[in-house]
């Protein structure tokens, strides 16, 4: 199990048993209150015997989800305002702007030189060179001619210069020579408009120079100075009211209390909305009481132009923004559940002409449906063009399983195989917002499909506008020391990307030539050594270093001090209120676990984590009262620790890639000495 993200998980685990999973159009019976006693009918969130309203949820397709949604809230005007030039950038215009000047507005010169008539030049050449007497001026950028050029003279001018009267053409200064006595000898013919720019000919007077709607760049802004224009009207960014809910969140920088979690969501949902064109103002969490979180959502949308909240989209009985919204105005709520995975539990409703989104409360959920389903309404309240997102074509080297029924968007790592680009899916969850922040973009699985076979080729849309290969793709099963080992490169500018699969879809992504290297501890039963006999051809092993794994308890529980591990075990064993965490089938640790527990099967066996960390949070938060796990994790989550066995942590190299300068690179600084040091300071033992 991956560490759990701070964020507003508990919202979406309120989630599960909301619906019957086989029948999309399940009708749910949430119950409202009755009378709580509270003021404005506000039940107590573990006062659920008073609820007996009825709601119903109906899942809609993403597309008719979006569709009802656009219809209730456009066409709408956009309000405007205006903004200086220098004020202007990223935002889109609310009106044509018509050119008030030419530009350039006079005639000028493209090149140093001399303005000249060209019909005296009309029969220069090498053999036959023209001499043009020199006017008493030089024209410089910025300055008015004063003298006309007569026939048979010329007037020295820069790049830049106003055409004087009677010139019309510039010879370069390359192409004359001094003849003296004030007169130069030009050799070569000037056709009329040489070198020319002529007064208008870039931006005309009453030319649309930028239609409405145009999003304000760079260039945007050097075509409005060069008209002098420095005021421009701008659709008004929407005004933006982000709340949080749920009584377990708590904001960064504060301490973490018990069972609480710290809210994500009100930070990165600030951000993509200040992203996609909006004013965004956090408002905070509000705990689930439905007096004040009314209050709180009444006065957002007063001051606002639109209102987005996370969690409280189920229907537990913590959750009670969807019913506050039928109080807030018309037409009220448009979807309540869409066909997506994440980002079934979306609510979308419109208050008085108002949009109001309540996004599921997992971090990858409302991300996904924040940039599918309500990026695109922001964006045209904004008056900005939809987003154009990149998009490139990888294979899928795993099966990838999908609900039937709901559209899917798997978080995808792209890797550079021997054909192309290969797309790892993330497979942390919709609560682990490191799967957003980490992937380069998501692949789409259709609703009807009951999954992606293995070997696909998918459509992968990017993140960025541009994905830059790594340089170094590690692929298996993850250790803090590999950060350390390869900090070095990155600070080096080179981009190292590690994707977690575990020591077998290590070893496979090996074989299959799609990563460098793959760190891999699996210990053999009949040869009792570790990975070695796991390599198959075409893989050497790169000792890695070694990490002792024992017993973890907490400090203050007597029953386990002065043991060691095995009599840990047995004493374990000996009380039946002595609860155990467990490791995942197929762990290098659950194989010890299983040998000092002789095939008994104690309370806690079938609790089975994924990470070392994930059992030394369960036995720090008293969940779980002994486990096994590695000494630097145990240390780091002060816990007492009984030393066991060391566990083998080593690479399997594809030799086909091993001279490639990122992997030379990774392996001088596993040997380096500050590398060893670094490791050594954590806790680990380098081979």
């Amino acid at each position: 199990m991956s560490k759990m993200p701070a964020s507003n998980e508990c919202k979406q685990q309120r989630h599960s048993g909301a619906r019957d999973s086989a029948n999309p159009n399940a009708q749910v019976r949430i119950a409202e209150p009755r009378d709580s006693g509270s003021g404005a009918g506000a039940p107590s969130r573990n006062d659920t015997s008073r609820f007996e309203q009825d709601q119903f949820l109906t899942i809609l397709s993403r597309e008719e989800a979006l569709a009802r949604f656009e219809a209730a809230l456009f066409p709408r005007q956009l309000p405007s305002e205006k903004r200086l030039l220098a004020d202007a950038l990223g935002r889109a215009l609310a009106e044509d702007v018509v050119a008030p000047i030419d530009v350039p507005p006079f005639d000028r010169s493209n090149v140093d030189g001399f303005a000249v008539r060209s019909a005296d030049l009309a029969r220069a050449g090498e053999a036959a060179p023209v001499q043009l007497a020199l006017n008493d001026e030089t024209i410089s950028c910025g300055t008015a001619p004063t003298l006309p050029v007569l026939p048979g003279t010329a007037t020295a001018i820069a790049t830049g210069g106003p055409v004087p009267r009677g010139a019309d053409a510039i010879v370069m200064v390359e192409h004359t020579q001094p003849a003296g006595h004030g007169t130069i000898e030009v050799r070569r013919a000037a056709s009329p408009g040489q070198f020319v720019s002529y007064a208008g000919s870039d931006i005309a007077r009453g030319e649309a120079l930028l239609r409405a709607g145009t999003m304000i760049g760079s260039r945007e802004i050097g075509m409005l100075a060069a008209c002098g224009i420095a005021e421009v009207a701008l659709t008004r960014r929407p005004r933006v009211a982000i709340l949080s809910t749920g009584d377990e969140l708590v904001q960064p920088g504060e301490k973490l209390r018990p069972a609480a979690i710290y809210d994500t969501n009100g930070a990165i949902v600030t951000a993509a909305i200040a992203e996609n064109g909006g004013d965004a103002a956090f408002l905070g969490a509000i705990a689930d009481n439905e007096a004040m979180l009314e209050a709180a959502m009444r006065k957002a949308l007063a001051d606002s132009d639109m209102l987005v909240l996370s969690g409280g989209t189920s229907k537990g009985a913590g959750d009670v923004s969807h019913r506050i919204i039928a109080r807030l105005g018309k037409p009220g709520i448009i979807a309540h559940g869409v066909a997506l995975k994440p980002g079934k539990p979306l609510c979308l409703a419109v208050c008085d002409g108002k949009p109001v989104v309540i996004l599921p409360g997992f971090p990858t959920s409302a991300m996904f449906t924040f940039h599918d389903m309500i990026v695109p309404v922001l964006r045209r309240m904004a008056g900005l063009p939809p987003r154009s997102d990149a998009k490139v074509a990888a294979k899928v080297p795993v099966r990838i399983a999908s609900e039937l029924g709901r559209t899917e968007f798997v978080m995808v790592s792209l890797v550079e195989g021997a054909d192309g680009l290969i797309a790892y899916p993330g497979g942390k969850g919709s609560g682990a917002i490191t799967s957003f922040a980490q992937a380069d973009g998501f692949l789409k699985i259709e609703a009807l499909a009951d999954q992606l076979p293995a070997g696909s080729e998918a459509e992968v849309t990017l993140f960025t506008p541009h994905v830059r290969v790594p340089d170094l793709v590690i692929v298996g099963s993850h250790c803090t020391g590999l950060d350390l080992v390869t900090a070095p490169l990155v600070h080096a500018g080179l981009v190292v990307r590690s994707i977690a699969v575990g020591s077998l879809g290590g070893l496979a992504a090996a074989k299959r030539g799609e990563c460098d290297l793959a760190p891999i501890h699996l210990f053999d039963d009949k040869t009792e050594t570790y990975n070695t006999p796991y390599l198959a051809d075409g893989l050497e092993l790169v000792p890695g270093w070694r990490r002792m794994q024992g017993i973890v308890f907490r400090k203050d529980d007597t029953r386990f001090a002065g043991l060691s591990a095995e009599q840990a075990v047995r004493a374990a064993l000996a009380d039946p209120a002595c609860l155990m965490v467990n490791r995942n089938q197929g762990a290098g640790t659950r194989i010890l676990i299983d040998r000092l527990l002789a095939g008994r099967r104690p309370d806690g066996y079938w609790n089975q984590p994924r990470s070392h960390n994930a059992v030394a949070a369960a036995v720090a938060q008293r969940r779980a009262d002994w486990g096994m796990t590695i000494a630097p994790v145990a240390d780091a989550s002060g816990l007492g620790f009984i030393p066991l066995a060391e566990e083998h942590y080593d690479f399997a190299l594809v030799t086909a890639r091993k001279q490639r300068p990122a992997v030379q690179a990774f392996l001088d600084a596993l040997a380096s000495d500050e590398g060893r040091a670094a490791l050594t300071k954590a806790g680990f033992r380098p081979a």
